[in-house]
C-alpha cells in the first residue's frame, strides 16, 4: 500500500494514496468527508439525477483499507452524510456494510457542517478527538496546532496532474476527501493559502504517492 511517512507533534503517521491517513502505532485509521448519501440528497432537493452507486462505491474502498489494515479505531473526521436525512435514508444493505466494517474495533464519527447530528448507526459521536499529541477536528482551528482536519477537500495541480491532496505543514494536516463525487477546492484557494503555513506540502494521493511544495 502506497503512502508518504511523516512526523507531526511527534506522531509517525502515513499519508495513503487512498486519500486516508493511517497511524500504526495506534492502529488507527482516518478518514475524511465521505458524503454518504450525496446522490440522494441531490435528488431530494431538486438536483439533477446523479448515479446512485457512490455510497456503495465510497463503502467499498473503505472496507477494502479495513481488510488490508485491520485497525483498531477508525476515526470518520465529519461530514460522513450529505446531510442528516441522507444518514437516516441509507439503504439496508449499505446500512449492513457499515454495521460490518464497525464490528470488533472503535468507531468514531466526528460531527461535521453537513451532518451536525450523530448517526444512530452505532460508534461514538463526538465534536473532537484528542488522542495522544493528536487533536482531530473537522474545519481546522486556525489558532490549533497538532491538529488533524478535513472539510475542504483539498487538491492540487502539478503540471497536468490534478489530484486530491493532503495538506502539511508543522501544525496541522488536512485530509482530502475520501467520498466518490465530492470534489476538490485548489490549493491556490486563499482559504487555504492563509491557513498553512508557506512551507506546506500538497501529499498527492493516487496510485504514486506524491509529495510537492503547495502549489500556491
Amino acid at each position: 500500500m502506497t503512502g508518504y511517512d511523516f512526523i507531526l507533534a511527534g506522531a509517525r503517521l502515513t499519508a495513503l494514496g487512498s486519500g486516508a491517513l493511517w497511524w500504526a502505532t495506534q492502529r488507527l485509521i482516518c478518514v475524511s468527508d465521505l458524503h454518504l448519501g450525496k446522490s440522494e440528497r441531490h435528488i431530494r432537493r431538486g438536483g439533477s439525477a446523479l448515479p446512485p452507486y457512490e455510497t456503495r462505491d465510497t463503502l467499498i474502498r473503505l472496507a477494502k483499507l479495513v481488510s488490508a489494515l485491520r485497525p483498531d479505531t477508525v476515526v470518520c473526521l465529519g461530514d460522513s452524510f450529505d446531510d442528516d436525512a441522507a444518514s437516516r435514508a441509507l439503504p439496508e444493505a449499505e446500512q449492513l456494510q457499515l454495521g460490518a466494517l464497525m464490528q470488533n474495533r472503535r468507531w468514531i464519527w466526528i460531527t461535521g457542517n453537513h451532518d451536525p447530528a450523530p448517526a444512530d448507526l452505532g460508534g461514538e459521536q463526538m465534536a473532537e478527538l484528542h488522542l495522544a499529541s493528536l487533536t482531530f477536528r473537522h474545519i481546522a482551528d486556525p489558532a490549533a496546532a497538532a491538529e488533524i482536519s478535513g472539510h475542504y477537500h483539498p487538491k492540487a495541480r502539478v503540471r497536468s496532474t490534478s489530484r486530491p491532496c493532503f495538506l502539511l505543514d508543522q501544525s496541522r494536516l488536512i485530509l482530502p476527501a475520501f467520498g466518490t463525487y465530492t470534489g476538490g477546492l485548489r490549493s491556490s484557494d486563499p482559504a487555504l493559502t492563509s491557513l498553512m503555513k508557506r512551507d506546506a506540502l500538497a501529499i498527492l494521493t493516487g496510485p504514486q504517492v506524491l509529495p510537492v511544495p503547495m502549489p500556491r
